[in-house]
C-alpha cells in the first residue's frame, strides 16, 4: 500500500512536468527560427516553470515525510502486534507448562494416595518431586522429623536418577534456617545472599551449591520435615517454581502425617500399650514364617516361655498400679536382654511372656534363658516406696527336636514352664 502511494505521488508531478515542457520546447523552436524575440516569453514561461517545480518539490519533500511518518506508525504497530504475540506466546507456553506440570501433580497425589507405610511414601514423593524439578545437576533432599526425638535427619537424597549420600545429615545452614522460622526459601546465588554464610557450607558438604529453594512440610502447626532442592547453577530458580513446590509440599506432608498415622495404627494392633513388646497375635503371624525359614535353610528355632512367679501377690500387696510397673520393668528388662536382629519378644498374655530366637541351639536357648533367668532375679523394683524383687520360670522348646508346627512348639514351652513352676519357681526347664 505504501509504495503504490508513492508511485501515485512520483506519477503526477512527471506527467505535469512532461505537458508543461512540451509547449516550452514548441515555443523554443518557433523562437530559434521565426521570432528571436518569443525568447523573452519563453525565459518568462521558463522562470514559471521553475517556480511551479520549486513549489511541486515542496509538496514532494511535505509528502515524503508524511509517508515516512506514516510508515513509522505502521512499524510501530507492526512492533505492538508482534511484542502482543510474544507475550501471548509466553503466556500459552506458561500455561502448558503449568498444564502439564499439574497433570503430573495429580499423578503424584494418586500414587501417595497408594502408600501405606512411611518409607514407600518417602520414595514415592521423592520420585515425584525429582520428575518435576529434577535433572543430572539438581539433587533432592526430604529430611523428616524423629518422632521420638524431634531432630532432623534424612529420609531420602538423590541427584538426577542416582540416590547420593550427603554428608550433613541433619541439614546445612540453609536448613537450619527452615528449621527456626517455618518459612519457605529461594536462594538464587549463595555467595550474594546476606543472609547466609557460604564459607560455613564447605565444611558440611562438599557439594557446589549456588542456588536453592526450600519449603517446610507441615499440616496444620505440625513440622514434619524439610523439601529442598539445589543447584550448582546460579538463579535455577524463581518465585514460581517456590510456589509450586510449596504446593508439592502441602501435598506431601499430608501423605507423610498419614502414613506416620498408618503406622502408628498398625503399631497399636500388633504391641501392648503397657510394655510396648509385640502381641501374641504377632508371634503366632510370625511363628509360621519363622519355622518356614528354619526348614529351608536347616536350622534350629527356639522358643521361650515366661512366667512371672507369684505376680498376684504384687497386685493384691501393692495395687494393680504397682503390677502394671512390674509388667513394665519386665518388658524393659526383655527387651535389653534379647537384643540381636531377628529376635522376636511378645507379651503372651497376663503375666507371662515369650521370646522367639531364630537359628538357635537348645544349648544357646538355655544359656540365653538361665541369664535372663538370673538377671531378672537381680533386678530391684521399688514399689511404694519398698524395694522388691521378682522372678520368673522359663520353659524352653526347639525346633525340630520338641515340636514339628508352632502350635506344637508353643504347647511344649507351656508344659516346660509349668515343670519349672513345679519344682518351685524361678528355675530353667526343657521340654521332654
Amino acid at each position: 500500500m505504501t509504495q503504490k502511494l508513492k508511485t501515485q505521488l512520483l506519477d503526477f508531478p512527471v506527467l505535469l512536468i512532461i505537458i508543461l515542457l512540451i509547449p516550452l520546447v514548441g515555443f523554443f523552436i518557433f523562437a530559434a527560427i521565426f521570432e528571436p524575440k518569443f525568447f523573452i516569453f519563453l525565459a518568462v514561461g521558463m522562470i514559471i516553470c521553475i517556480l511551479y517545480l520549486l513549489i511541486l518539490r515542496n509538496r514532494l519533500i511535505k509528502k515524503q515525510s508524511e509517508i515516512k511518518l506514516w510508515i513509522q506508525n505502521y512499524r510501530e504497530q507492526i512492533n505492538l502486534v508482534e511484542a502482543s504475540l510474544q507475550q501471548e506466546q509466553i503466556a500459552i507456553e506458561s500455561f502448558r507448562e503449568k498444564i502439564i506440570n499439574y497433570s503430573q501433580l495429580k499423578g503424584l497425589t494418586e500414587r501417595l494416595s497408594m502408600c501405606l507405610t512411611l518409607e514407600d511414601t518417602s520414595k514415592t514423593f521423592s520420585a515425584g518431586v525429582n520428575r518435576l524439578f529434577g535433572d543430572k545437576d539438581t539433587t533432592i533432599i526430604l529430611y523428616l522429623f524423629h518422632s521420638k526425638t524431634g531432630t532432623l535427619g534424612i529420609s531420602s537424597s538423590q541427584k538426577g536418577q542416582m540416590r547420593i549420600n550427603i554428608k550433613s545429615k541433619k541439614g546445612d545452614i540453609f536448613d537450619q534456617w527452615i528449621v527456626k522460622t517455618m518459612q519457605p526459601l529461594l536462594i538464587e546465588d549463595t555467595k550474594s545472599d546476606y543472609r547466609f554464610d557460604v564459607e560455613r557450607i564447605v565444611p558440611q558438604d562438599a557439594r557446589d551449591i549456588s542456588s536453592l529453594i526450600s519449603v517446610p512440610l507441615m499440616v496444620g502447626n505440625k513440622a514434619l520435615g524439610i523439601l529442598r532442592i539445589d543447584s550448582p547453577r546460579e538463579n535455577n530458580f524463581t518465585t514460581e517454581d517456590l510456589r509450586f513446590l510449596t504446593t508439592i509440599g502441602d501435598l506431601g506432608a499430608v501423605a507423610i502425617e498419614n502414613a506416620q498415622l498408618y503406622e502408628c495404627v498398625e503399631q497399636l494392633a500388633i504391641k501392648d500399650g503397657l510394655t510396648g513388646l509385640y502381641l501374641r497375635r504377632y508371634l503366632l503371624e510370625r511363628m509360621p514364617e519363622e519355622i518356614s525359614r528354619q526348614l529351608r535353610f536347616k536350622k534350629q528355632l527356639a522358643f521361650l516361655m515366661f512366667d512371672l512367679d507369684k505376680f498376684k501377690q504384687y497386685n493384691d500387696k501393692f495395687g494393680h498400679i504397682a503390677g502394671d510397673i512390674v509388667l513394665r520393668t519386665m518388658g524393659m528388662l526383655l527387651t535389653d536382654l534379647f537384643n540381636e536382629p531377628g529376635m522376636l519378644i511378645c507379651r503372651y498374655g497376663g503375666e507371662e511372656f515369650s521370646v522367639l530366637l531364630p537359628d538357635c541351639t537348645q544349648q544357646r536357648a538355655l544359656e540365653l534363658a538361665e541369664e535372663a533367668r538370673r538377671r531378672i532375679s537381680e533386678q530391684t523394683i521399688i514399689l511404694r516406696r519398698e524395694k522388691t524383687r521378682i522372678t520368673v520360670s522359663i520353659g524352653v522348646a526347639v525346633f525340630p527336636k520338641d515340636a514339628q508346627n508352632p502350635k506344637e512348639l508353643i504347647h511344649k514351652a507351656d508344659q516346660a514352664l509349668y515343670l519349672a513352676k513345679d519344682k518351685g519357681r524361678n528355675r530353667v526347664c526343657v521340654a521332654s
